[in-house]
């Protein structure tokens, strides 16, 4: 993430979404008005999604390119996300850092973050400024420019920034660990951020190839959502995407596969700055694309979602193992991870919090679940997606993330519809299969004990 993304999310008051918060979706579903959004593609193979919403006069401009972490060169771990700080310097057209002036000085914003398949780039700017912004991501695109002085800089930015978010945040290590313990085979293991080592590997020469194998229109998708016209728009995208080359070589893709584990594994991580032990624990679980993918995501909200969630109740309330607690669904273009960690409280172990998470986890999985406590995580589910819908900004990313992560635009709209039907049996039926009746990993986090001051010849006491 090239800098904390802080997007807003402003109140709606819509009838719609008062229902939604209070209706229990047991009893009905909520008749939910679907996105309208258009699609079409380019010649040179750019996907264009479109979705009008004059409700503002602004409109967000995204590009989401189809490339991420596992698609760093080898020995480049990081390298994805280098480059995403690296296109916003200079192109042949435009000053290094032009970005921020053509959205900052007009009250709009800019940012951009990567992922383990993904790396989007956003921009939302008052609706009489798309134009500049739509020749602005078709110049980077066409035209980036990096030379060795910016390149050189922007690495020891990134650098700087994983020494902030893993090495001195207290459990990033923690955190920064499950994907390369949770993977044995799939480029997935390996972390977004990277680590110095390989960056400092890093060349210019890998920038230029890497821009020009991805960075490409028919490994990308530009998704402009609010107030505009459509035919003007259509018009704009012609005039500065339509004529950037097709390569003629094919975009490369990850073949590998993740095999099915075949036995549960432990791991052990230390830390010179966690006060207090933690625990992770994953099991992988299919592709966004996926039909199980919404039940496991209301299994994990079931656990962790709120105070009065099962795990909190559980080991932070009730026991007082834990400080913290979550359970999370990963879910990417390939295999995935259902997560459950713990971040214990004082004078407690990992093995202590392992037992408890395990234990609410079958519970949950082979014990009814009560229809109120489903009814309400499943309202509180949708309340949010139907809020994030209410900002160009968070609509286009509604959009970019069906389209890309789960393969169709069109699931922005199908995915609410099956997020209502999941029922207790779905939520133990993917339990059962992806996590009870798996193979797990297990990281147990350890603060790393000061070593002992070095005995001095002649000293007394």
């Amino acid at each position: 993430m090239r800098r904390p993304l802080r997007a807003a999310v402003r109140l709606v008051p819509l009838l719609l979404l008062v229902a939604a918060a209070t209706m229990p979706l047991s009893a009905a579903e909520l008749a939910i008005s679907p996105i309208h959004y258009r699609e079409r593609t380019l010649a040179n193979g750019l996907q264009v999604i479109s979705a009008r919403d004059p409700g503002s006069p602004t409109v967000t401009v995204q590009v989401w390119y189809h490339v991420g972490s596992k698609d760093d060169p080898a020995g480049r771990s990081g390298f994805a996300h280098l480059f995403e700080h690296l296109m916003f310097k200079s192109t042949a057209h435009m000053h290094a850092e032009e970005m921020d002036r053509l959205t900052e000085d007009v009250g709009g914003a800019n940012n951009a973050s990567t992922g383990d398949d993904i790396t989007n780039y956003f921009e939302v700017i008052p609706s009489n400024y798309l134009r500049t912004l739509l020749w602005a991501e078709a110049e980077r695109l066409s035209n980036l420019k990096v030379d060795e002085k910016n390149f050189t800089s922007e690495r020891a930015v990134v650098e700087e920034e994983y020494r902030q978010s893993v090495l001195a945040n207290p459990y990033g290590k923690l955190f920064n660990a499950i994907d390369p313990h949770s993977y044995t085979v799939h480029p997935y293991r390996r972390p977004t951020i990277g680590s110095i080592a390989d960056l400092e590997a890093a060349s210019l020469a890998d920038v230029i190839a890497f821009h020009k194998t991805f960075y490409r229109p028919d490994n990308a998708t530009l998704i402009v959502a609010g107030d505009f016209d459509p035919k003007q728009l259509d018009a704009w995208v012609d005039q500065y995407f339509g004529w950037i080359p097709k390569p003629a070589t094919p975009v490369p893709q990850v073949t590998a596969q993740e095999p099915a584990r075949t036995t549960d594994k432990r791991y052990t991580e230390t830390s010179p700055t966690a006060p207090l032990p933690g625990i992770a624990m994953t099991w992988l679980i299919p592709p966004a694309p996926s039909g199980d993918t919404i039940p496991l995501q209301v299994a994990a909200a079931l656990l962790s979602q709120g105070d009065s969630s099962r795990l909190y109740q559980a080991l932070v309330y009730r026991s007082q193992i834990a400080q913290q607690v979550g359970a999370d669904v990963d879910a990417r273009m390939g295999p995935g991870l259902f997560t459950a960690y713990a971040i214990l409280a004082s004078g407690h172990q990992p093995a202590e919090a392992e037992r408890v998470l395990r234990e609410q986890i079958a519970r949950l999985a082979d014990q009814p679940i009560p229809p109120a406590e489903l009814a309400k995580v499943k309202t509180q589910l949708l309340t949010r997606a139907l809020e994030q819908r209410q900002t160009p900004m968070g609509l286009a990313f509604a959009l970019g993330q069906a389209a890309l992560t789960e393969g169709d635009p069109a699931r922005v709209n199908t995915d609410l519809a099956a997020l209502q039907k999941v029922t207790g049996d779905d939520v133990q039926r993917v339990l059962r299969k992806y996590v009870t009746g798996a193979h797990s990993v297990t990281i147990d986090y350890l603060p790393q004990p000061e070593a002992a001051p070095a005995n001095r010849q002649g000293a007394t006491k």
